[in-house]
């Protein structure tokens, strides 16, 4: 079997498309979340699906999160999960022969930010060589650094002052030719910061951050750029506002809510932060089953983040409580440990009638991180789309490279 490619030239339109008609056609699978309905509009077409997935345990659920293409489940499960491999397919971006950073920048850097950090500096081939490296939404300039050790001048924007002189500190300690500078990359004057002779990077940088450094970079003629998007829900809009021509041309519209499911997966959480996690959703399942009773009203009712301490309190308190926070009616006495139990079968039921909607989390991913390379092209560069990590390392693993290549002729 050929080993799959990034994604470039012609094959970004094309998988673009390929990507709109998949989601497009099945949106009734992946738009309505369980957690807010107790049934979902498709079960009726696939009972036999939906039965078998509503037996299933919470441990079940869980062994399948990560991989909810593997399951043996009833029609369509296998169709679907083929398909979004196969579209959620982009190869990985080759690794360069540099120098990789002395181990002694990781200095207050995180291990899982470090390994990170290296496998994304190993991917930045460019045609020609940066001659300044503009870490975008730096934090303390970690990853500007790693890339700055051969003696490229480098800049680092931060919004936080704390972090600035943390990572200017840092960058004076390592002998780096490093300027951090205070900057809100969303304010006006955030394109005053940039040069044509930058090459702008940024590791993760949430939603709006950058989707404005795309924007920005190809306005003031960076040659080169590389970006691995996160938190494509971090907008100020409350629907997506598409990049390029085609995906402005395309019949998707798509919600915040609906930008939250690539960030489904998880891979990195500690036990007990999963622990808490499903505690957590559990007594809000439990809560809304009570609401529906309070209002008279079958519906689903939004209910505000919650302090971790909250976990802490007996389960009759925590419903009066928040249903006092809902302005709703005082609960009647009754059997609490029953309506908790009833909350954690609902988990159970949640989290496994998610995984067919999960099938969708990298074909939706990839829809963005193609609109984002297509502006991109729009703009006149060449780029490459592909994983720059594995998936463990984290699920936000793909990096965007683009790069203007001047032609020179000959006359």
């Amino acid at each position: 079997m050929p080993v799959p490619l990034p994604l470039s030239g012609p094959r970004l339109l094309e998988r673009f498309r390929a990507l709109d008609d998949f989601l497009l056609e099945h949106q009734a699978f992946w738009r309505p979340r369980p957690f807010n309905l107790p049934r979902l509009p498709w079960e009726e077409r696939h009972p036999e699906l939906a039965a078998w997935l509503r037996r299933r345990s919470l441990e079940d659920a869980e062994a399948a999160h990560n991989h909810p293409e593997r399951l043996d489940a009833p029609a369509p499960f296998a169709m679907l999960a083929a398909a979004s491999l196969a579209l959620g397919e982009t190869g990985e971006l080759p690794a360069t022969a540099e120098d990789a950073a002395p181990e002694r920048f990781a200095v207050d850097v995180p291990g899982r930010k470090w390994q990170q950090i290296r496998h994304f500096a190993s991917r930045l081939w460019f045609a020609s060589q940066p001659r300044h490296w503009l870490d975008w939404c730096a934090g303390k300039g970690h990853l500007g650094r790693a890339l700055a050790h051969d003696g490229t001048p480098l800049t680092c924007l931060e919004h936080d002052a704390e972090l600035v002189a943390s990572g200017q500190a840092l960058s004076d300690r390592l002998e780096l030719a490093a300027r951090h500078r205070l900057q809100d990359v969303l304010a006006d004057d955030a394109a005053a910061r940039l040069d044509a002779s930058h090459t702008p990077v940024a590791l993760h940088a949430c939603g709006e951050l950058h989707t404005r450094l795309l924007q920005l970079a190809s306005a003031v003629g960076c040659r080169q750029l590389a970006v691995a998007p996160c938190c494509y829900n971090r907008i100020d809009s409350a629907d997506y506002r598409p990049l390029s021509d085609a995906a402005r041309a395309s019949r998707l519209q798509l919600s915040r809510d609906d930008l939250r499911l690539p960030l489904s997966e998880t891979v990195t959480a500690s036990a007990r932060a999963r622990r808490q996690r499903d505690q957590s959703m559990a007594r809000r399942l439990a809560f809304d089953l009570l609401q529906r009773e309070l209002r008279g009203v079958d519906a689903y009712l939004p209910t505000p983040s919650l302090p971790v301490a909250w976990l802490q309190k007996d389960f009759a308190d925590y419903c009066r409580d928040l249903a006092a926070l809902k302005d709703l009616p005082v609960p009647a006495a009754r059997d609490w440990q029953a309506l908790e139990a009833r909350g954690w079968q609902r988990l159970a039921e949640v989290r496994n009638l998610e995984l067919p909607r999960a099938l969708f989390r990298r074909p939706l991913e990839l829809w963005l991180l193609l609109d984002r390379a297509l502006y991109l092209e729009e703009q006149g560069y060449q780029v490459r789309l592909g994983r720059f990590c594995p998936t463990q390392l984290t699920p936000r693993n793909h990096l965007l490279l683009a790069e203007r290549v001047t032609h020179i002729t000959c006359g």
